[in-house]
C-alpha cells in the first residue's frame, strides 16, 4: 500500500515538472525576439513633403524627381530620365524596417517599359549612374525592383515572360549586397551577383503597392503587399547579412530606351528594439558585438567568383604526402610482382614446348 502510494506521489511529481516545462518553453516562444518598433521622422518621408530639399530637411532630390501633391515622381514617362531621393542623416539604428510605398505605371505595353527603380542603404549618396539611376560599384545594400527583362532578347522568349536559364518572371524583385568589387550586369538582370528575390506584379496595378525591408539580428527580410489585401509575403529571407551602421537611405529610378512613371509616395522607417535571447554558443562567440566595417553576407560567394581554398596545415600535408608516397610504392610493389608473376609464366611455357 505504501509503495502504491509512493509511485502515486512520484508519478504527480513527474507530471507537474512535465508541465511547468512546457509552460516554460510556451513563454520562451512567446517572448523570445519580441520587437517594439517605433517610427523615426529623421529617415521618413510623407505627405505633404513640408521643405522638402530645403536646408532644414532631411531629405534632397536628384535628376529629372518632381514633388507633386501625392508624390515624388522619379522619373516622367520618357526616355532616359534619371530621378532620385536620398537622406542627408547617417542612420546609426542597429535593427530598422523601412516600409516603401510607391507606384511604377505607364501607358505603354508590357515588356515595352522600363527600366525600374531601387532602394538603397549605401555609404555614397547624390550619385548619378547606370543602377536604376545610381552608381554602380557601390558599398551597401541595394534593393532593386526590375521591371524589363534585359536577358530576353527574341520575340518567344519575351511573351513566355521568363529568363531562359532561371525562369525568373517580370517584374521582379532582388536585393544585392556590395563592398564596392562588384558590377551590377545589366545584360543579365543582375543575376551574377543576386542576393535572393522573387516576382512581382507590380506595375500597372489598380491598388496601392508596398515593400518592407526589414534588418534584424544580421537577417535581410523583404516583404510586400502588391495585392491590396493588406498581407505581407515574403520575398527574400537571408541570413548572416552584415551592414555596417552609418549609411544613407535613398530611392532612384531610371529610364533608358523604354519608358516608366515611378513614383515615391511614403517611407516610413522603424527602429526596431529587440529582445535577444541568447545560446551559448552566442555567448562564447559574440559575434553582434563585433562591429561590421564592410558590407558582407555569411557563407555565400557570387556565381563566378573562385574561392581562394585555404592553405593546408601541417600535419595535413605530412598525410598527404605519407599516404601518396604509400600509394605509389604500393603500385610499385604490384607492378615488380605481375612483372615477376609474368617472367615465370613464360619460362614455364619454354620448358613445356
Amino acid at each position: 500500500m505504501v509503495a502504491i502510494k509512493f509511485v502515486a506521489r512520484f508519478q504527480s511529481v513527474e507530471m507537474l515538472r512535465v508541465l511547468l516545462i512546457l509552460v516554460a518553453l510556451w513563454l520562451h516562444c512567446n517572448h523570445a525576439d519580441q520587437m517594439e518598433e517605433f517610427l523615426k521622422k529623421e529617415f521618413s518621408l510623407m505627405k505633404p513633403y513640408a521643405g522638402l530639399s530645403s536646408r532644414s530637411s532631411n531629405w534632397d532630390i536628384l535628376g529629372n524627381t518632381v514633388l507633386t501633391t501625392q508624390s515624388l515622381r522619379l522619373t516622367p514617362e520618357k526616355q532616359s530620365k534619371l530621378g532620385a531621393v536620398w537622406n542627408r542623416v547617417p542612420c546609426n539604428v542597429k535593427d530598422w524596417e523601412l516600409q516603401v510605398h510607391f507606384k511604377i505605371h505607364g501607358e505603354a505595353k508590357t515588356f515595352m517599359n522600363g527600366d525600374g527603380m531601387a532602394i538603397w542603404y549605401t555609404k555614397d549618396r547624390m550619385k548619378k549612374g547606370p543602377v536604376f539611376g545610381s552608381k554602380d560599384m557601390f558599398v551597401g545594400l541595394g534593393v532593386f525592383l526590375d521591371t524589363y527583362p534585359n536577358e530576353d532578347k527574341q520575340d518567344e522568349l519575351l511573351s513566355k515572360r521568363f529568363t531562359p536559364r532561371t525562369e525568373r518572371v517580370f517584374p521582379y524583385i532582388s536585393a544585392m549586397i556590395n563592398n564596392g568589387s562588384l558590377s551590377y550586369d545589366h545584360d543579365n538582370d543582375g543575376r551574377p551577383s543576386e542576393l535572393a528575390g522573387c516576382s512581382a506584379s507590380i506595375r500597372n496595378v489598380k491598388h496601392d503597392t508596398f515593400l518592407v525591408i526589414r534588418y534584424v539580428k544580421s537577417r535581410l527580410t523583404i516583404m510586400m503587399d502588391i495585392e491590396g489585401k493588406n498581407e505581407w509575403k515574403d520575398c527574400v529571407d537571408v541570413a548572416g547579412v552584415r551592414l555596417p551602421q552609418g549609411f544613407y537611405f535613398g530611392v532612384s529610378a531610371l529610364t533608358g530606351d523604354l519608358s516608366d512613371i515611378h513614383e515615391l509616395i511614403s517611407l516610413k522607417f522603424y527602429e526596431l528594439t529587440v529582445e535577444r535571447t541568447r545560446t551559448l554558443k552566442e555567448v562564447e562567440e559574440p559575434e553582434e558585438n563585433v562591429e561590421v566595417t564592410e558590407p558582407s553576407v555569411d557563407n555565400w560567394t557570387p556565381p563566378g567568383k573562385k574561392v581562394k581554398p585555404e592553405p593546408l596545415d601541417g600535419l595535413t600535408v605530412f598525410l598527404v604526402a605519407f599516404f601518396t608516397l604509400m600509394t605509389i610504392t604500393g603500385i610499385a610493389v604490384a607492378g615488380i610482382l605481375l612483372c615477376e608473376k609474368w617472367e615465370k609464366r613464360k619460362e614455364s611455357k619454354r620448358h613445356f614446348y
